[in-house]
């Protein structure tokens, strides 16, 4: 078998509302309450676990997306309609646009624990070393 990520857990202060923001902007649904955890799953199986925790405990992460451009386009339009503020760039110094790295198309913007999201649709490249 190959090495595979199935699921993270991803610290918020409010499991569910984490969770809905997440699905709502990419697109998914939210799955059944287990235990502390309120799961996302994405199309290759991995599954986001949200779980609550003190505020003063969340370590901000930073998640990035795969997307195709027509999930881009849907997704940029629920942020957009949302009002919510997304930046080029992951320092946020570019807000209000997107970038067009790796000839795709990508932005950032913060989930309601913090946390960095970015949507990219496509993957990063880097010069072998």
């Amino acid at each position: 078998m190959s090495v595979k990520l199935d699921h993270t857990i991803v610290h918020s202060r409010d499991n569910r509302e984490s969770a809905e923001f997440l699905a709502h902007v990419l697109g998914l649904e939210v799955g059944t309450e287990w235990g502390p955890f309120v799961p996302v799953t994405t199309a290759n199986g991995v599954t986001l676990d949200f779980a609550a925790i003190p505020a003063e405990k969340i370590v901000t992460q930073h998640y990035a997306f795969l997307v195709s451009d027509e999930e881009f386009d849907a997704a940029f339009g629920r942020i957009r309609q949302a009002g919510i503020t997304y930046f080029a760039d992951p320092h946020g110094r570019q807000p209000g646009e997107i970038n067009h790295h790796h000839g795709g198309r990508g932005l950032y913007f913060m989930d309601p624990a913090g946390h960095g999201m970015e949507i990219i649709t496509t993957p990063y490249t880097f010069p072998e070393q």
